[in-house]
């Protein structure tokens, strides 16, 4: 089984939305889920461990869309190493596969897998969704708040010279992921993280335009 510390020597601290911090939230997180689902503990620590190790903090944006399969390739050579049966292998592969919220070519169809994209999800909202969401934008840079186009809020397409802030992701993506939860225990955790970032957002938009 591969250890943490072996883990942190495959990430770089170049991108702090998807550093090894982030990587041993969603491990802690998938460890608690794999717990209450009663699922294969190890299979899912590995994939934990594993799904960024390819590509995810890489500023190229279609290196990044593709880190699944790239991390996926890579868990295969680290998991072969340790002596894992190649079908045990290929469930920590289809956990890393099928983790991505912008990809639906492979969905997750175990528990594990289940559990590896609740937990990486739920890393995106709540006050630690907060922090990473806002350092992105000043990673970019962008601006962490303007007012979303008629066009973005109708469609989710930018408008010409329209730049994608903090705010813009939230509609776009984080203010969906409490009802792309696959586990009634990352349900359950999703609604409260939701109302907390939900909230936050609303306050932003009031102190930005001089309401409070």
């Amino acid at each position: 089984m591969p250890t943490i510390e072996q883990a942190r020597s495959w990430y770089t601290d170049e991108d702090p939305v998807h550093d090894f911090d982030h990587i041993l939230r969603v491990y802690r997180m998938a460890e608690k889920l794999a717990v209450l689902e009663n699922a294969d503990i190890e299979i899912v620590q590995a994939a934990a461990l594993l799904h960024d190790a390819s590509g995810s903090s890489q500023h190229d944006a279609e290196k990044r869309s593709k880190h699944q399969h790239a991390s996926a390739e890579f868990a295969s050579e680290v998991l072969t190493a340790e002596a894992w049966s190649s079908d045990r292998i290929e469930k920590v592969q289809h956990c890393i596969r099928a983790h991505r919220f912008r990809d639906n070519s492979e969905t997750p169809q175990t528990i594990e897998a289940k559990i590896i994209f609740d937990a990486d999800k739920l890393d995106a909202i709540g006050a630690v969704g907060i922090a990473r969401v806002i350092a992105f934008s000043a990673r970019t840079p962008r601006p962490f708040y303007s007012a979303p186009s008629e066009q973005f809020l109708k469609s989710g397409v930018l408008e010409d010279g329209e730049l994608h802030t903090s705010y813009h992701e939230h509609l776009f993506k984080l203010s969906r992921i409490k009802d792309r939860m696959l586990t009634a225990s990352g349900r359950k955790i999703a609604e409260e993280r939701h109302q907390y970032l939900d909230e936050f957002f609303q306050r932003l938009i009031a102190e930005w335009n001089g309401e409070k």
